[in-house]
């Protein structure tokens, strides 16, 4: 065998070596670990299947090691109290839409501005870009570590008492709303009666008619059932949520680099699945629910621009309160994918 050809086996042989010698350091590095994983959607929703597949790459990527539990539908309590319990320690991972964490850093209150996006492409490309990675990056402070932004969608108007396709329709309808200000505000400019509640309190207030109806993508209301106790809905889409995925800093802080870049790593293959799968039941959704005797109507184009125009003060008002270079940034990410200069 020629000399040179030997030296290179050597050298491969070293390489591969250190690459087994790093292997197990890396399974060394990798402890037993059980996660608690609550959230308030059903396991049946898109977010409760992005959990799953969560969780199956995580203990596929710790051989095994590490384990996440699943607490669906809101069983550990609503999105605040569980928020509570991801800074205390106690729950190591949860989802929630940007607003909720707009008390903290009210910069995540820009996702929430009503009509900000057109589509979901638009979406991606500044919860992907600089703009959401920024975002992310106040939450250690908080006691939170944001790992990647899921999708809940656009958000449509349903409820008990009449058919809407003007925004007149809305005058004196109670609807639950997010437990955020942008959202309160928001509805109550429409002429509507907003009464916040945290989820797992929805169905019951709509069935006992303590609200007359809520909002909320049409892939909850199939999941949540709120067919069952809503008669109507609108496509209205008067505003985009998309889904942080947070885990717990307290118990960040303690797990080794190998296991924090197994749950990055598991959380970025999540996220291109939970958002097409997010996609397809949205699609479909409108027609299950007319299935189950639902009467959709269709919120016209001009509609909408009459909403966006009545709630430019509100947009206004929420706008005035965040780092004006971080605004401009997300506008002109933007104009950018929508190929106009701002």
């Amino acid at each position: 065998m020629p000399r040179k050809l030997q030296h290179r086996l050597a050298a491969l042989c070293v390489a591969l070596s250190s690459l087994g010698m790093a292997g197990v350091a890396d399974a060394q590095n990798i402890q037993e670990r059980n996660f608690k994983f609550a959230f308030v959607n059903q396991k049946e929703h898109p977010q409760g299947m992005g959990a799953q597949r969560f969780a199956e790459i995580v203990e596929k990527k710790s051989g095994g090691k590490m384990k996440v539990k699943l607490f669906a539908s809101g069983v550990l309590g609503g999105d605040a109290a569980v928020i509570s319990s991801l800074q205390g320690g106690t729950v190591d991972l949860t989802m929630a839409i940007p607003g909720l964490l707009s008390g903290m850093a009210k910069e995540f209150s820009l996702f929430d501005l009503p009509f900000l996006f057109n589509n979901e492409k638009e979406a991606d490309v500044v919860l992907d870009g600089p703009v959401g990675r920024k975002l992310l990056d106040k939450l250690p402070e908080k006691g939170l570590i944001g790992l990647t932004y899921f999708e809940h969608g656009f958000r449509n108007v349903t409820n008990s008492r009449r058919p809407v396709a003007r925004m007149e329709d809305l005058q004196g309808l109670r609807l639950r709303v997010m437990q955020i200000p942008v959202m309160i505000d928001a509805f109550g400019a429409l002429g509507a009666n907003p009464s916040p509640l945290p989820l797992p309190e929805v169905y019951t207030a709509l069935e006992q008619r303590a609200v007359d109806g809520q909002e909320n993508p049409y892939s909850l209301v199939e999941a949540s059932k709120y067919y069952e106790v809503q008669r109507y809905g609108s496509d209205t889409r008067h505003a985009f949520n998309p889904v942080v995925l947070l885990f717990s800093k307290k118990v960040w802080d303690r797990l080794s680099e190998d296991e924090r870049m197994i749950l990055r790593d598991a959380a970025r293959e999540t996220q291109p699945f939970q958002r097409a799968a997010n996609r397809d039941v949205n699609a479909r959704a409108a027609e299950f629910l007319k299935s189950k005797g639902m009467v959709l109507t269709e919120f016209s184009a001009q509609e909408r621009e009459r909403l966006r125009d009545k709630l430019k003060p509100v947009t206004d008002k929420y706008v005035r309160q965040i780092d004006p270079a971080l605004t401009q940034e997300l506008f002109s990410e933007l104009g950018k994918v929508r190929g106009v200069a701002r």
